[in-house]
């Protein structure tokens, strides 16, 4: 499994460091603390604080859990009437073809959107690294539905919770790292994230009266900054 140690003023700071050069998040890793740190006397000859950051092994295997889907993803859907029919068939299909078990639960809104919850064994395949392969095999369902039916259906699909899970700790993230911009203030720049991701991040922090957010970059690799504001 990859790991890496980083020394920094502080352990948020180190294992921040770490995050960036493994390019993972904190719910994808173990944290070690080494050392926690030490201010000096007046600020001087202080100690560092050190941490190792390991990347769990379900996100090791993330990558290899993508491919797979993209691999498995049949040309033409199975026969069905529906979009429930559809989704469901299709899903099958790429489920068996992983060698995966695992139930199906989808239910259909009002306003054209079709929920699915997969559950089983071995489901951090199908979230992969960052919920990239959940993403990718939500994309595919939907376009395996929406070329078969007349009117447009949102495909939401989500295995253990997970997309409610992320927004927590992608709320958390915000909220803490918002806390080092006014801590250290500086501006802090997060990981490259999908645009759900950043909207999460844009949002918890909008009402915010010490830091404002924007993004930069190019996608993939399209980045939130928390900007402190000044003052106090």
């Amino acid at each position: 499994m990859k790991s890496v140690i980083k020394n920094a003023k502080s352990v948020d700071e180190a294992v921040a460091a770490a995050l960036a050069e493994l390019n993972v998040t904190e719910d994808m890793v173990t944290v070690e603390v080494l050392e926690e740190g030490k201010k000096g006397f007046l600020g001087l000859a202080g100690r560092d604080a050190s941490v190792r950051v390991t990347v769990n092994e379900e996100s090791a295997d993330a990558d290899e859990g993508k491919e797979a889907v993209l691999s498995a993803a049949p040309a033409d859907t199975a026969d069905g009437d529906s979009p429930i029919e559809i989704a469901e068939n299709f899903l099958k299909q790429i489920l068996a073809s992983m060698e995966l078990e695992a139930d199906l639960s989808i239910q259909s809104g009002d306003d054209n959107t079709v929920e699915i919850d997969i559950t089983g064994d071995d489901m951090g395949i199908l979230i992969g690294r960052r919920g990239e392969t959940l993403s990718a095999l939500q994309y595919l369902t939907s376009l395996a539905v929406n070329r078969r039916t007349e009117d447009y259906y949102r495909i939401v699909l989500d295995t253990e919770n997970y997309k409610k899970r992320r927004e927590e700790t992608l709320k958390r993230l915000a909220k803490k790292l918002a806390g080092n911009a006014v801590r250290y203030r500086r501006n802090v720049t997060l990981e490259a994230m999908s645009p759900y991701e950043r909207r999460v991040i844009h949002s918890e922090l909008q009402n915010d009266p010490m830091v404002t957010t924007y993004s930069t970059g190019e996608e993939p690799n399209r980045k939130v900054v928390i900007v402190y504001k000044g003052g106090k």
